[in-house]
């Protein structure tokens, strides 16, 4: 049997839920989903500047669920820049 999920602590509401290339619509484009605590994970490390360990402290999870956590929102952005993607924010689950 696997481990629970815990929650992770997300701190903002997020004012704009997508992001498109400019001068197509966006039901013509793929989507990349970025879940929530990866959103937060990006704001804590790229915008706050914290460590992982600050980072993971305020998602109130371990330091190496929250380099996961970065890593794949790292991956997904950079594949929707890369591929024109559309990067959707899915809902809050907390």
């Amino acid at each position: 049997m696997t481990r629970p999920k815990s929650r992770c602590k997300i701190r903002i509401c997020f004012k704009f839920k997508d992001f498109k290339p400019e001068g197509v619509a966006l039901c013509d484009l793929q989507r990349m989903e970025i879940a929530p605590e990866e959103a937060e994970a990006l704001r804590l490390k790229n915008i706050k500047g914290c460590d992982q360990t600050a980072g993971a402290r305020a998602m109130g999870i371990s330091q190496s669920t929250f380099q996961r956590i970065l890593t794949s929102a790292n991956k997904k952005l950079t594949r929707a820049l890369f591929e024109g993607k559309a990067i959707i924010i899915m809902g809050n689950k907390n």
